[in-house]
């Protein structure tokens, strides 16, 4: 049974899944490569599209945003392998994994048929390889390989959940941590956009491979694979790093005495940084 506070929990993590898959993937939907038509101007079309740095932006803001406005309800996670991620790192609880996934992923599929129903009010639109699906190989914006694309989704996840972790803590500077967690996501995709059109979430690739088809749902499975894989080592790894190993399942990451590793020889009482 789904307790009220779950209830509103997993809404959260709806609406703030619905808004990052429609303001960045709308982004580059309707925005990225925009030419002037006829009423803006005289002669040649003029290129007014935001491109890959406007879409990284608009990904990043929409973290930025919906952390701030849901993220005391839910933890503001967004994204399956961000889940994972922290109950890995012991820092979210398993059992609620599966309700916190699922509202994720049909909060981003609702944000895809949105940014569908909204493309098909234009005269000509096909939505074929037109819905800013994620892929490799042919599918590729820059056409890199699967191995390539499997590398940077790895990768960057990893980092991206790294910093999700540390910033989060109780010792970090207080309310900035959507605007790190933010920033650090529009960075991903100044990165990544030409090699797999980024994931990093497999929320975000499920929510438009099937109206984008193409080749992109037979290609889904990689974006599933390569966040999770890329979140779990950050999640396993992070106590390593920090000297921090969290069994309080607290997702705003408070360190305690208790929690941090001293290691041999030095003296546990002398003063040290605890980020």
């Amino acid at each position: 049974m789904v307790t009220p506070e779950m209830s509103k929990r997993l809404l959260a993590e709806f609406v703030g899944t619905f808004w990052l898959v429609f303001g960045g993937c709308g982004s580059a939907i309707f925005a990225a490569g925009y030419l002037s038509t006829p009423t803006l101007g005289s002669g040649a079309p003029v290129h007014l599209g935001i491109g890959f740095l406007g879409v990284a932006l608009a990904f990043g803001l929409t973290v930025v945003t919906m952390a701030y406005a849901v993220g005391h309800v839910s933890g503001a996670h967004f994204n399956p392998a961000v889940t994972i991620g922290l109950t890995v790192a012991k820092r979210f609880e398993w059992k609620d994994v599966p309700g916190y996934v699922a509202a994720q992923v049909l909060g981003g599929l609702a944000a895809g048929g949105a940014l569908w129903a909204i493309a098909r009010g234009r005269d000509l639109f096909d939505a074929t390889g037109n819905m800013a699906a994620n892929g490799f190989a042919e599918h590729s914006p820059g056409g890199y390989s699967m191995f390539a694309v499997l590398c940077a989704e790895v990768l960057l996840t990893m980092f991206f959940v790294y910093v999700i972790l540390g910033v989060t803590r109780e010792s970090a500077p207080t309310g900035f941590a959507p605007l790190a967690i933010g920033f650090c996501l529009t960075l991903i995709h100044l990165i990544s956009i030409p090699i797999s059109n980024t994931s990093v979430n497999p929320a975000r690739s499920t929510a438009v491979a099937f109206f984008n088809g193409d080749g992109a749902p037979g290609q889904l499975w990689l974006f599933w694979v390569a966040p999770i894989v890329g979140a779990a080592i950050a999640g396993a790894t992070f106590h390593l790093i920090t000297g921090v190993d969290r069994r309080d399942r607290d997702i705003s990451g408070a360190v305690r005495a208790e929690d941090v590793v001293v290691p041999d020889g030095v003296d546990p009482d002398a003063p040290r940084l605890t980020t």
